[in-house]
């Protein structure tokens, strides 16, 4: 069996979502923090690398890019509320 890169960027991918996913019901991140969210969003970011380069699938292209999605909105949402709390009040 030959793994390409994108093959190898697929199986990373799977396992970051998977680490996150698990160390997040084992209480070890936060679902809110920066860690859980940029392995979301690395994951599925490789996953659809391997969808785009390998052999494509509608659905699973749909999942990982929704996934990718609300990663960047979680990652953007905290950055934003960490600025707010930042911030002076007047």
């Amino acid at each position: 069996m030959n793994l390409f890169w994108h093959d190898w960027a697929g199986l990373i991918g799977v396992a970051l979502v998977l680490v996150a996913f698990f160390l997040l019901q084992a209480h070890k991140l936060s679902g809110q923090g920066y860690p859980y969210q940029v392995m979301n969003l690395v994951g599925a970011f490789g996953i659809l690398l391997s969808l785009i380069f390998g052999t494509f699938n509608l659905s699973a292209f749909l999942q990982e890019m929704a996934w990718f999605l609300i990663s960047v909105y979680g990652i953007v949402r905290g950055v934003k509320a960490k600025k707010a709390a930042a911030a002076p009040i007047l």
